[in-house]
């Protein structure tokens, strides 16, 4: 196997898909499988979860430069609390930040007024064809919808003076939120002055 580290997209020639079918499906979740042919002419049959296309937001939320905001909620895969950032589906018609406005205003009781897009990261793309666009809010504002949760959200304020210790919390393992944790960091230690903009 060869290896190189390349800051640019692979030019390698995509599979061709000689066919996709829905082979299982739930009110939730459509199971496809896909015929492919590579450049090298090997022929394979793969399996993916098709996901919506209109991806997800996770939200880590700055109430001001010390602290950001979790939530504590249910999680059915797991069948426990997990405690993570707020996060939901882009709905159809919205963009990216009105969808993050949203799930904040649904979820933790506060909008915003300022977004910063950090990173779009892909969910087992192996198997599932979804995106988690990560984002930071600033400038928060009470405000409350209602949202789809069975029951409130419990909403925790965190220090960021501490998040080596979120790390360690039983409680905080989803890799999206990880990944978000350490996206958001590396962003505020490298732009201390965002805290002194406004929306």
């Amino acid at each position: 196997m060869t290896q190189r580290q390349d800051d640019k997209h692979s030019s390698k020639q995509k599979p061709d898909i000689l066919s996709a079918d829905i082979v299982a499906q739930s009110r939730l979740f459509k199971i496809e499988q896909l015929e492919l042919k590579f450049s090298n002419g090997e022929l394979r049959t793969y399996e993916r979860m098709r996901g919506s296309g209109r991806g997800a937001v996770m939200i880590i939320a700055c109430p001001d430069a010390e602290h950001f905001f979790l939530v504590r909620e249910y999680c059915a895969g797991t069948h426990d609390y997990q405690l993570g950032f707020p996060k939901g589906l882009i709905d159809p018609g919205e963009d990216i930040i009105s969808a993050a406005n949203r799930e904040l205003k649904e979820e933790i009781g506060f909008g915003a007024g300022r977004f910063i897009q950090l990173k779009s990261l892909a969910l087992a793309p192996g198997y599932f064809n979804a995106t988690m666009h990560i984002v930071l809010a600033f400038d928060l504002y009470a405000e409350s919808l209602v949202g789809d949760e069975p029951e409130p959200l419990e909403l925790v304020r965190w220090s960021r003076q501490h998040s080596a210790a979120l790390l360690q919390q039983a409680d905080f393992t989803e890799a999206r939120s990880v990944a978000a944790l350490l996206l958001a960091q590396q962003y505020l230690e490298a732009n201390p002055d965002v805290f002194k903009q406004t929306a």
